[in-house]
């Protein structure tokens, strides 16, 4: 590989597999990459994509193998507090909170077993794939307990009689239903995060990363961003003001041979509903237009 194209790692399945890559397309990058393959080549970009375990990127990124490196901030945390156990300094710099992979590390017990806050977890088995972050979060609360460490398949732990109750991922709640079992506690709220190496850079790969993160702030700028469009009447300007939502000042245009009528145009970074137009038409606004908005930079 190029020494002097940036490389970045991302979760070769998974829940932030498909996520990170779009998110790397809607910043322009055109990845050419084979079916089996574990190296994607960036066509119009000097970057080029690892496809790697979620758990190895933190290493591959700290051991400057890769320059960035998109992970959940669960492993990024884990692998912090595992290297800081170790007495070895964690070496990761987080760039960017990403607005995708929304999860949280909870506690869950059998849905038919008693909970009285975290009291309850003294002297009980817990199971789980995230041991330091387990410990940290029992060491912050002075709770001595038994943490009982699983590969995979924790929410069975309880059946088995492994463990009395599991920390484990939680996202829609369907996985602790289908096993009986109920959130009591979060331990961390979770999101992808972009990290990247502590060593310095040369100056073309910094000057990239520079632009990778404009372009990554633009595209969540947008994800819910919509433009609007609509004429009305001045004297109902302060109220369409008020009702557009989340937008900044908009951009007011005389309409020729009206005197009294203008068309407004506005970038609103929150979701327009139905019932948000409804209201622009209630005190007013007439030709109503909403369009996404693919791209920005401010």
């Amino acid at each position: 590989m190029d020494e002097l194209r940036l490389k970045v790692a991302v979760q070769k399945s998974g829940r932030l597999a498909d996520p990170s890559v779009d998110l790397l397309a809607r910043c322009g990058l055109k990845l050419s990459r084979g079916k089996d393959q574990l190296v994607g080549y960036g066509e119009n970009l000097p970057l080029d994509v690892l496809f790697v375990r979620d758990d190895d990127i933190p290493d591959l990124v700290r051991q400057d193998v890769c320059d960035l490196g998109l992970v959940g901030l669960n492993v990024l945390e884990e692998k912090r507090l595992e290297l800081a156990a170790g007495g070895h300094p964690a070496r990761l710099e987080c760039l960017r909170a990403l607005d995708f992979g929304r999860c949280r590390l909870a506690l869950a017990i059998p849905q038919a077993g008693a909970w009285e806050g975290t009291r309850s977890l003294r002297g009980r088995r817990i199971a789980t794939t995230y041991p330091f972050l387990l410990a940290h979060y029992l060491r912050e609360r002075d709770l001595e307990a038994e943490i009982v460490t699983l590969s995979g398949a924790v929410e069975i732990a309880p059946r088995l009689g492994r463990a009395d109750l599991i920390c484990d991922l939680v996202a829609t709640g369907s996985t602790l239903q289908a096993n009986h079992l109920r959130e009591v506690e979060t331990v961390l709220e979770s999101h992808a995060v972009l990290i990247r190496t502590p060593r310095e850079l040369p100056a073309a790969k910094h000057e990239w990363v520079q632009r990778l993160l404009m372009r990554i702030d633009g595209v969540q700028q947008v994800r819910e961003s919509k433009y609007i469009m609509l004429h009305a009447p001045r004297s109902a300007l302060p109220e369409i003001r008020r009702l557009l939502p989340g937008s900044e000042s908009p951009t007011i245009i005389p309409l020729e041979g009206f005197a009294d009528r203008v068309a407004v145009h506005a970038v609103c970074r929150e979701n327009v509903f139905w019932e948000t137009l409804e209201s622009l038409k209630r005190v007013g606004a007439s030709a109503l237009l909403v369009l996404p908005v693919e791209k920005m930079l401010t």
